[in-house]
C-alpha cells in the first residue's frame, strides 16, 4: 500500500496516477474531500486528513509501505512560515509513530543553502527535522514548477506583456512539470534497494528556461507575441500582496532574490539527478485552456 499526502494536489494526483496504472493500491490522503473525485476515479482509496492534526495523520499513514510526503504553502497563511513549521511537525509526529518503511519527502532545490533564503530554507528545516525520524528516506528536491507560472498568463494575454521576478530575463534557470515530478516520485516510492538511511535525488526538467522563453511559449500557444518585462525589485512586494499573505509575499521575495543570485538551484556533486521529459510549452498549454 502507498500513502500520498497531499494527493489532491498536481504532484500527488500525478504520483497517484503512475503507482494506480501500475496496479498497486493507494491511499489517497486529503485535505478536502470535495476534490479527490478524479483520485477516487482511478481507484484510490480516500482519507481525509489535515497535515496539520498528527492524530490524523497518522491513522491516515498506519498500514501503508511507502510514504510521499509533501508540505505544501497556502499563500494565504497570515504567518506562513510558522504554519509550515506546523505541518513539518505533524509529519514528523505521524511519521514516527506510524513507522512506513519509506518515506519520499519532496523538498526544494535550494535547501541544501545553510543561510535564510526564504521559502527553500523551511525546506531546508524540513529535510532536518526528517532525519530525526529512524526510516528510510528519500529527498527528492524539486525545481520550481512550470505551473508556477499560472496566476500571470491571464496577464500575458491581456497586455502581451509578462511580468518577472526572474532577472535577468535571459538567465536560464531550473524548471520542471509538477507531471514529472509525480511520474519520478512514484518510481523511487517503488524503489527496492533502500533499506536504511537516506538518499538523496534532485530533479529538473529536459532543459532549463529563461523568462523570455517563457514569455515566446505563451505567445507561441495563444498566437500573438508576448514580452517577458523584468517587474522592479521595489514593487515586489506589494505586486505579491495582490495575490498573497504579506508574509508569504516576503518570503518569495526573499526566494526570488535568491534565485537571481544563483542560490536556488541543485546541490552539487551530490546525490542523483532525474530529469523530467515534459518541455515547457506542453506544461503550459492546459493552463492557457484554463485561464
Amino acid at each position: 500500500m502507498f500513502a500520498i499526502v497531499g494527493a489532491a494536489g498536481k504532484v500527488g494526483t500525478s504520483t497517484a496516477m503512475v503507482l494506480r496504472q501500475a496496479g498497486h493500491p493507494v491511499r489517497a490522503i486529503v485535505r478536502d474531500v470535495a476534490k479527490a473525485g478524479p483520485l477516487q476515479a482511478i481507484g484510490c482509496e480516500i482519507v481525509q486528513a489535515d497535515l496539520q492534526y498528527p492524530d490524523a495523520l497518522t491513522q491516515a499513514i498506519t498500514g501503508a509501505t511507502a510514504v510521499q510526503v509533501i508540505v505544501p504553502p497556502i499563500p494565504t497563511a497570515q504567518d506562513i512560515v510558522d504554519d509550515m513549521h506546523t505541518s513539518i511537525n505533524s509529519l514528523v509526529e505521524a511519521l514516527s509513530r506510524a513507522q512506513p518503511q519509506l518515506v519520499v519527502a519532496i523538498s526544494d532545490y535550494g535547501a541544501h543553502v545553510e543561510e535564510d533564503i526564504g521559502m527553500p530554507s523551511v525546506f531546508h528545516n524540513f529535510e532536518a527535522r526528517l532525519r530525526e525520524v529512524p526510516i528510510p528516506r528519500v529527498i527528492l528536491r524539486s525545481a520550481e514548477h512550470m505551473e508556477g507560472w499560472a496566476p500571470l498568463i491571464p496577464v500575458a494575454i491581456a497586455t502581451g506583456t509578462l511580468p518577472s521576478l526572474h532577472h535577468p530575463l535571459t538567465v536560464r534557470f531550473p524548471t520542471i512539470s509538477a507531471h514529472d515530478l509525480g511520474i519520478i516520485s512514484a518510481d523511487l516510492l517503488r524503489r527496492p534497494n533502500l533499506t536504511d538511511g537516506e538518499q538523496l535525488v534532485q530533479a529538473e526538467g529536459p532543459r532549463r528556461y529563461s523568462a523570455n522563453d517563457v514569455a515566446m511559449a505563451i505567445g507561441a500557444l495563444i498566437g500573438k507575441p508576448v514580452a517577458a518585462v523584468e517587474l522592479p525589485r521595489p514593487a515586489w512586494q506589494e505586486t505579491l500582496e495582490k495575490i498573497a499573505s504579506p508574509s508569504t509575499a516576503s518570503l518569495l521575495v526573499d526566494l526570488y532574490d535568491a534565485h537571481n543570485r544563483g542560490q536556488v538551484d541543485a546541490e552539487p556533486n551530490t546525490g542523483e539527478m532525474r530529469y523530467g521529459t515534459t518541455a515547457l510549452i506542453d506544461a503550459l498549454r492546459p493552463l492557457i485552456s484554463a485561464a
